[in-house]
């Protein structure tokens, strides 16, 4: 997730936004069904909706690096956790036990919000994985280690995995097998979630590179790969890796979703649109809708019991310093109280 909006990303970016999001079909089930503007200083990274809990986590970056913590269906404040430069977090509602993903990560209560504890991982923590079935928080490092395994129930790590590249998003079928796109060499890492082993690699070169969401059809097995170079989300079979298809995205995906209730598939994209796919069958897929959302809304998190998709985005004022010729521009300061809150539904 590191680097997305420098250089000459912010303008391309910018100026695709201006076309897809006035360009993209509004004709679908889907809408924007609230904003909230809840401000705040700092950047932002990865958003988590414990649907459990119902909270939504919210990593805020910068120098006032922080967590905050929002109801998940009214979206209203519910408190911060200070961290160190924090990107994500989960939680395990069993234990309670929520983790961030900074370094070292910190365990809290998820119930109080008060940290419990600090746990040393080598690496730079950067996206994470909660997987229910052995009750493990998988950290995400671009720096090898690429995933430390850690134990919810006691914050314990359990082990390391080079998976030989850089991982950004991670999906699990809850049997034993982990799946992570591995975004500077185009394709997906299979894992071995009780021997912490890599067991394969799908190979995606020529369908979609720099891939930086994943998110399974466990039902039938199938992944959804949304990637940034060429903009596709590439769909492929779990078992074997064969690609059944690949569907064109908005530029900038930073996440991909799947909610096995409506049979969809979601790529969210900081040039301000969600592409909804849905899954007709096993074999057969459909761009549903290109909804436009709003510019930078690149991250996402499923509230899987209402069904509504959660984004974050801000307002950022122009690129400084500004675009030198034959330079590149520098990121735009967001705009004070800007930082907003999407929920998407039907």
């Amino acid at each position: 997730m590191r680097g997305f909006y420098t250089g000459i990303a912010i303008g391309i970016a910018m100026l695709v936004s201006l076309g897809l999001a006035q360009q993209g079909s509004t004709a679908g089930p889907y809408k924007v069904l609230k904003t909230a503007k809840v401000g705040g200083a700092g950047g932002f990274d990865y958003v988590y909706a414990d649907v459990d809990g119902r909270r939504l986590y919210i990593a805020r970056t910068g120098a006032a690096s922080r967590m905050t913590v929002y109801n998940l269906d009214t979206l209203e404040p519910v408190g911060e956790i200070a961290t160190t430069n924090s990107h994500g977090a989960v939680v395990d509602s069993k234990s309670n036990h929520g983790f961030i993903s900074s370094k070292p990560i910190l365990m809290f209560d998820s119930k109080t919000l008060m940290p419990i504890k600090t746990i040393e991982v080598q690496g730079n923590p950067d996206g994470m994985l909660f997987d229910p079935a052995d009750q493990r928080a998988y950290i995400l490092s671009h720096a090898a280690p690429h995933v430390t395994a850690i134990n919810a129930k006691d914050g314990s790590v359990i082990g390391t995995v080079d998976i030989g590249g850089m991982p950004e998003q991670a999906a699990s079928d809850g049997k034993g097998h982990l799946y992570i796109d591995v975004e500077d060499k185009e394709n997906i890492a299979v894992v071995d979630a009780k021997t912490l082993a890599v067991t394969g690699h799908y190979d995606l070169t020529g369908k979609g590179g720099t891939c930086a969401g994943l998110a399974l059809d466990n039902k039938n097995h199938i992944l959804f790969a949304a990637c940034r170079n060429p903009a596709n989300m590439v769909i492929l079979n779990a078992d074997d890796g064969k690609i059944i298809t690949t569907l064109p995205i908005g530029t900038g995906t930073d996440g991909a979703l799947f909610n096995p209730n409506t049979m969809e598939a979601f790529s969210s994209q900081g040039d301000g649109t969600l592409t909804i796919i849905k899954e007709n069958s096993p074999t057969s897929f459909v761009v549903e809708q290109t909804l436009p959302t709003l510019m930078g809304a690149r991250t996402s998190t499923l509230d899987t019991k209402t069904g509504r998709i959660i984004l974050i985005a801000a307002e950022f004022g122009p690129p400084t310093p500004p675009a030198q010729p034959g330079g590149r521009a520098g990121r735009g300061q967001i705009l004070p109280d800007s930082f907003t809150i999407l929920a998407v539904g039907k």
